[in-house]
């Protein structure tokens, strides 16, 4: 069955330990966009926000670093209680040398994909992998629809995996609609990043609707 890695942007801001605790029974962990203003032009998430929220949730909290410098961010969201790390593939010259780091801190490792990076950059990084996320939209923007690229990126992604054999999930984010969820659970995704799908619809019905797409 598809799982949720439910995005904390599209919660009430205001009240996020609530919609938290509202949703957590139809989510399988929190994705947490850290944006620095610079690699995209939002500011979202910091350390001391996510140590705050930590004791309200015992789901795993997944870290995606939209961020020009992720190397000095994991050991601040690492102490903060992050378990889960996604960094761009494109805002580091050396993605393998930081996924082992991450990995050597006892975290499971992931890489980002925009919309127009293919498959193949993932070549030297599959041995590290935990995550692959396909990003279905314009990296830091909200509210935009799929690009129709992407269940190909999905299923060339799990066709990878199944070749290699890694223990590796696909994960997409972005996008993540109504109509576009049939089209990535058939193409073989393993995760979604609902925003509005989790906090704007009824979470219950709308994890049942999931389950009818397995």
């Amino acid at each position: 069955m598809i799982q949720c890695a439910t995005s904390l942007w599209s919660a009430d801001l205001t009240r996020l330990a609530d919609e938290m605790r509202r949703v957590e029974p139809f989510s399988d962990r929190w994705h947490l966009d850290v944006a620095d203003g610079h690699y995209v032009h939002n500011l979202l998430f910091f350390p001391d926000q996510v140590r705050q929220l930590r004791p309200v949730s015992t789901l795993p909290f997944e870290i995606h670093l939209m961020v020009t410098d992720p190397e000095s961010w994991i050991e601040p969201f690492a102490e903060a209680g992050g378990d889960v790390f996604i960094i761009c593939h494109d805002s580091t010259p050396h993605p393998a040398s930081l996924l082992q780091e991450i990995k050597r801190r006892g975290k499971q490792a992931g890489v980002s994909l925009l919309v127009d990076e293919p498959v193949s950059v993932l070549e030297p990084l599959w041995p590290w992998l935990d995550v692959v996320t396909i990003v279905s939209t314009a990296m830091g923007i909200k509210g935009a629809g799929m690009d129709p690229r992407v269940p190909d990126k999905i299923r060339e992604a799990r066709q990878r995996i199944e070749t290699l054999g890694c223990p590796c999930v696909i994960q997409a984010d972005g996008g993540i609609r109504r109509e576009t969820v049939p089209l990535m659970a058939a193409a073989g995704v393993d995760y979604i990043v609902p925003g509005s799908l989790m906090f704007k619809e009824d979470p219950a019905t709308m994890r049942t609707w999931l389950r009818s797409l397995a």
